[in-house]
C-alpha cells in the first residue's frame, strides 16, 4: 500500500505504542523529528497515533507538543488492548478477546488512513496494529528501547521491515534471520532535553544560591514506593549533604513529607508529586540522579550527562529488563546500581559519599554523556522512516 506520489499531497504516517509513558514519549520524539524532516524537504505530514483506548495514552499523546508548539500527533485512535503475559492466568483467556478486538479496530483504522509506514514503539497495544499493517502490506518499523527485547517486540519483529534498537548488544537476543533486520539507532529522547537549561531548573525549584549539590530523586510518573521509603528513612542525612528534589508520584504524596526535618535543613527538601514540562530543566540542574532503570529515564540522564544511582525494579511483575538496563550503565561507569540487600540506607550513603566528591561526579558525568555522543536517535530514526517513505513514492 503506497501513499500518493504528488509532492503537494499530505504524507500520512501511523504510530503505535502505549501502556506507559516509556512506550509513548520516545515515539513522540520521533514524530517531532519526522515532522521537522518533512518540512525541511518541502513536505507536509499527518501523524496518526494508535494507542490504548483506556489508560494514559490519549492524554499524553494529545497534549504533547514539539519545540515549535505544534502537536506531536494530529490524530489519536484508541483500540482495546489485552496484555500478553508470560505466566498462566485466567485473564490471558479473557484478554484474547481484547486482542482480537484490537486487531479488528486497528485493521480498519489503517485501511482508512492508508499510511506510508507504521512505526511501533512497543507495548501490548502495538501488536494488533503491526499484524494489521503486515496484512495490508504497510511497511512496519519497530523500536525496542530496553537492553533485552520484550515479548511485544519479539512478536512485532515478525511483521517488521526493520528492527531498531537502543543497545548494540540487543541484537544477539533476536533470531539469526531477524538479526539481518536490526539497526542500532539509540533511544529517542524528546528534543526538549537537548535544549534543557540548568538555570531555568534552579529558578523553577526556587534555588537562588546553590550551596550544596542537587540530588534529584525520581521513580517514574507514578513514583516508586521503594525509592521513596529509602529517601524518607535517610532524609535528614540527605538534606545535610544535598538539596533534595523528590518526585514522589501523585499517589505517594504521603511519602514526601519533610516537616519532621530540623529547621536548619528543611529548606533543602523539595518534594513534588509530579514534574512534567519542567522535567528537562530540573534534570539539567541536578548533580546526581536517583532513579529506577527504565530505558527512557536512563537515556535522558545520559543526554544531560548525569551520574546516576539506580534502583531497578526487580522480582514478580517484571521480566528483568530494568536490571539489564542498569547493569549496562553500571558497566560503563555511568551509574552505580543498588539491588537486593544493597537497597538500604547504609549502602546509599556509601555511594552518595563518593559522589559528593566533585572529581568522582565529573568522571561519572563524562561516562554518562559519552553513551549518547553518537548523534540524536530521534533524528536518526526520522531519517530512516523518511527515506522509506520517499522510496515508496518513487516505486509508484
Amino acid at each position: 500500500m503506497k501513499s500518493n506520489s504528488n509532492e503537494n499531497s499530505v504524507i500520512k504516517i501511523a504510530f503505535t505504542g502505549g501502556g506507559t509513558g516509556g512506550h509513548i514519549y520516545p515515539g513522540l520524539a520521533v514524530a517531532d523529528s519526522l515532522r521537522k524532516k518533512a518540512l525541511e524537504n518541502g513536505r507536509k505530514i499527518e501523524i496518526h497515533w494508535i494507542g490504548n483506548s483506556s489508560g494514559m495514552d490519549r492524554n499524553i499523546v494529545e497534549k504533547n507538543k514539539g519545540e515549535n508548539g505544534v502537536k506531536s500527533a494530529d490524530f489519536f485512535f484508541g483500540i482495546p488492548s489485552g496484555k500478553l503475559r508470560r505466566y498462566f492466568s485466567f485473564r490471558n483467556f479473557l484478554d484474547l478477546f481484547k486482542i482480537f478486538a484490537g486487531f479488528v479496530s486497528s485493521f480498519f483504522i489503517l485501511l482508512k488512513i492508508r499510511p506510508a509506514v507504521l512505526f511501533s514503539k512497543g507495548g501490548f497495544v502495538s501488536v494488533p496494529p503491526c499484524i494489521g499493517a503486515r496484512l495490508l502490506k504497510i511497511p512496519v518499523y519497530t523500536h525496542e528501547c530496553d537492553f533485552t527485547p520484550g515479548l511485544a517486540t519479539r512478536i512485532n519483529s515478525r511483521s517488521a521491515s526493520k528492527i531498531l534498537v537502543s543497545f548494540a548488544e540487543t541484537k544477539k537476543y533476536f533470531s539469526e534471520n531477524d538479526r539481518k533486520k536490526v539497526l542500532v539507532t539509540g533511544n529517542p529522547v524528546r528534543p526538549v532535553f537537548y535544549s534543557a537549561s540548568a538555570e531555568r531548573g534552579l529558578s523553577f525549584l526556587g534555588i537562588s544560591e546553590k550551596t550544596k549539590p542537587v540530588l534529584f530523586v525520581q521513580g517514574g510518573s507514578l513514583g516508586a514506593r521503594q525509592i521513596n521509603a529509602l529517601v524518607q528513612e535517610n532524609i535528614e542525612w540527605l538534606c545535610r549533604n544535598f538539596i533534595v528534589v523528590h518526585q514522589t508520584g501523585a499517589k505517594n504524596t504521603d511519602q514526601g513529607e519533610g516537616s519532621s526535618l530540623p529547621a536548619d535543613v528543611q529548606g533543602n527538601y523539595k518534594p513534588f508529586p509530579f514534574i512534567y514540562n519542567e522535567m528537562p530543566d530540573v534534570m539539567a540542574c541536578a548533580d546526581v540522579v536517583i532513579s529506577r532503570a527504565g530505558s527512557n529515564s536512563l537515556w535522558e540522564c545520559s543526554v544531560l550527562g548525569k551520574p546516576m544511582v539506580l534502583v531497578p525494579l526487580t522480582g514478580n511483575g517484571t521480566r528483568g529488563d530494568q536490571e539489564d538496563n542498569a547493569d549496562f550503565f553500571d558497566s560503563a561507569n555511568a551509574a552505580v546500581v543498588l539491588k537486593g540487600e544493597n537497597v538500604c540506607g547504609e549502602k546509599l550513603k556509601e555511594v552518595l559519599n563518593q559522589l559528593l566528591q566533585e572529581d568522582v561526579r565529573r568522571k561519572f558525568a563524562e561516562n554518562s554523556r559519552n553513551l549518547s555522543s553518537g548523534g540524536i536517535p530521534a533524528e536518526t530514526i526520522a531519517s530512516i522512516l523518511f527515506e522509506k517513505i520517499m522510496e515508496g513514492e518513487t516505486e509508484q
